[in-house]
């Protein structure tokens, strides 16, 4: 069967006319345009007749006709069998589109002749200005991943190496770009970290999981560590495979330094109301426990002076001893709860340790050897010196104990200045450092960190009271310092008293005594006592009449200015926690009412209400009943 040659042509003709698409058209052989599909209409703009028969060279722009382009596509076409390009081109209304170019010679196929050329265009305008539009924005993300200083953010390969670098990259990092891509990101963990396996087990997390989030130790180039927030999520192909990592690290050191030190400020502010409602509870029973032991030692001072028997002499002397031992103990707790009565002066520190070498020599033993370092001009503390000795005292001895094959203990001071608060706990002045240090086996950070706790001890069940340390610590805030511990296991222990310095002082004004001195009497006395404990009160009568004075009771404040109106006395001995009318009330009243009335304030209290007189004698509970003869002396200047 024959085949129709122009039903094929006809066929070949219908499929070009059909598409639109495309401009699919013949040039001659010099150029000139021969043929003009339904495409090429659409695009181009031209119609047949305004087209066939033209150069097809009005298709290019000015500049690329200038250039020769259109003469140099077809013979980049006859030369190499094909010619193809993108490009801007020309509609008929002058206005511009991008093209695809494709132009392929027709050659005579027996004698080899250029018949002309296939020409097919595509306008890709609008994929031109999409791909643009991506390239803006690749940019523009491509500026702001790099704008971004507070975040370090790149990319991984998925192998963990690093393909990319931002500036917060080289800002938190400190690496630049060339010292960095291409190396595993195993660099920026802690030596630990990568002996862990944290980097493999971070991206097997973030390909299992979709994302890996967590805040740990980074390292810097320069090896310094910080605390960092990092992210990594994987990144997929149009297939779903994984072709590397986003990670995103953020430098949070300042926020954990914010919160270590917030953390830090409530364990203190916890310590401190612990350690107040600790001081109370123990000032309190202190306090209940001296007037109970002032009805003690009194009673046992009277039985003792009426016992003959040589047995039982021993026995109130016995107890006697007990109840020294108790005296002891309540100083202890209310030194730790800041409430003892402090006698507060200059203080040489030299001549302190100085006149107790041989006390602690004794105390310490011939195992230990003791030295002492103090520089010249060394200024003198603003303390009671009775409390400093107590206080190196306790402090060596617990030194000695933390030695108990023998060693070394070296007492030493010097003059420190505090400037501000921010590197310490002291108020900004000028202070004596008195250091006691040791050789010892020193203390572990648990065990340091409760040494100065009231009741605490190492040294085994009935060999201390744990109130040392505390009591030390409770002075040292009394006077307006503090107590510091310095140890590590096997290095010793370091305790060092802070202590404010006297400063110099005015020229004493002389102040009038408020209390006018009366009779000095040559036999008894008449005397008020006041106290709402009946033990004390009947403790304190007993006393007194034993000395001969003629004594009359009175339970509180308000009986006993009941007693004044009724009756003349020499003198008023009063407890001050009392109910409905302190002692302080009391004497403020009878000042007032009875000027020039002699008067003794016994109390376990050293924080005593400001305004009273300074005539008034006070005497320390529990006293002795000498402690009583010197006061009642005093107060009556006798």
């Amino acid at each position: 069967m024959a085949f129709d040659l122009n039903l094929a042509d006809d066929r070949y003709r219908l499929l070009v006319d059909a598409v639109t698409d495309y401009a699919i058209y013949m040039l001659d052989a010099t150029g000139l345009v021969s043929s003009w599909n339904p495409g090429a209409r659409r695009f181009k703009g031209y119609q047949d007749h305004e087209i066939i028969g033209e150069h097809f060279s009005r298709f290019y722009t000015a500049e690329d006709q200038a250039a020769g382009l259109p003469s140099r596509a077809l013979a980049i076409a006859l030369k190499d069998g094909r010619f193809e390009n993108e490009g801007w081109r020309v509609r008929k209304d002058g206005s511009r589109f991008w093209a695809h170019v494709i132009i392929d010679p027709i050659i005579h196929p027996t004698s080899g002749r250029t018949l002309g050329y296939a020409k097919i265009t595509r306008d890709l305008t609008e994929r031109r200005e999409q791909e643009i539009a991506l390239r803006r924005s690749e940019q523009s993300f491509r500026l702001l991943v790099q704008g971004v200083t507070d975040y370090a953010i790149y990319m991984l390969d998925e192998h963990g190496t690093v393909s990319n670098w931002n500036a917060g990259a080289e800002r938190i990092k400190g690496y630049r770009p060339e010292e960095i891509v291409g190396r595993h990101f195993s660099v920026f963990y802690t030596p630990e970290e990568r002996a862990r396996g944290e980097c493999e087990r971070a991206l097997a997390i973030a390909r299992s999981e979709g994302s890996f989030q967590t805040e740990g130790w980074r390292v810097r180039k320069s090896g310094e560590r910080f605390w960092a927030s990092v992210v990594i999520d994987p990144i997929h192909d149009e297939q779903g495979a994984i072709i590397g990592f986003a990670k995103i690290t953020r430098d949070m050191s300042e926020r954990r330094k914010a919160e270590d030190e917030l953390l830090s400020a409530r364990e203190a502010l916890y310590q401190s109301q612990k350690m107040e409602s600790l001081g109370q509870l123990t000032g309190g029973i202190a306090h209940d426990f001296n007037n109970l032991l002032n009805a003690v030692v009194g009673s046992l001072e009277l039985l003792r002076k009426q016992e003959k028997n040589e047995r039982q002499l021993g026995l109130i002397d016995n107890a006697l001893a007990g109840a020294t031992r108790g005296i002891t103990l309540t100083q202890r707790m209310l030194a730790f709860a800041r409430k003892q009565e402090l006698k507060v002066r200059p203080v040489d520190i030299y001549e302190l340790v100085g006149g107790m070498t041989d006390l602690l020599s004794r105390s310490l033993g011939p195992s230990i050897e003791l030295e002492t370092l103090f520089p010249v001009g060394l200024m003198p503390a603003f303390a009671d010196a009775g409390q400093i000795e107590l206080a190196i005292l306790n402090l060596a001895v617990n030194a000695r104990d933390a030695m108990p094959s023998g060693g070394k203990i070296t007492i030493s001071a010097k003059n420190e200045l505090v400037p501000d608060r921010t590197q310490s706990r002291l108020v900004p002045g000028r202070y004596i450092r008195i250091a006691v240090a040791d050789t010892g086996e020193g203390m572990d950070a648990e065990t340091l960190a409760k040494a100065s706790e009231p009741f605490f001890t190492t040294k085994g069940v009935g060999k201390g009271t744990g109130l040392g340390l505390s009591m030390v610590s409770g002075t040292a805030q009394q006077l307006g310092g503090r107590l510091e511990l310095q140890s590590e296991p096997g290095k010793g222990t370091t305790a060092i008293l802070w202590l404010p310095v006297s400063e110099p002082a005015a020229t004493p004004v002389e102040v009038e005594e408020a209390r006018i001195t009366t009779r000095v009497p040559t036999t008894s006395l008449s005397i008020l006592a006041v106290d709402d404990d009946a033990l004390i009160l009947m403790n304190t009568v007993a006393l007194l009449e034993d000395l001969g004075h003629i004594v009359v009771e009175a339970s509180s404040g308000r009986e006993a200015l009941q007693r004044l109106e009724g009756q003349a006395f020499d003198l008023i001995i009063t407890d001050h926690a009392m109910p409905q009318m302190t002692g302080g009330q009391l004497i403020a009243e009878v000042s007032k009412r009875w000027p020039g009335m002699p008067i003794i304030l016994a109390t376990g209290y050293a924080d005593l209400p400001g305004g009273l007189p300074s005539g008034v004698t006070r005497i320390a509970k529990p006293f002795w009943q000498s402690d009583l003869q010197k006061g009642i002396a005093e107060a009556t200047g006798a």
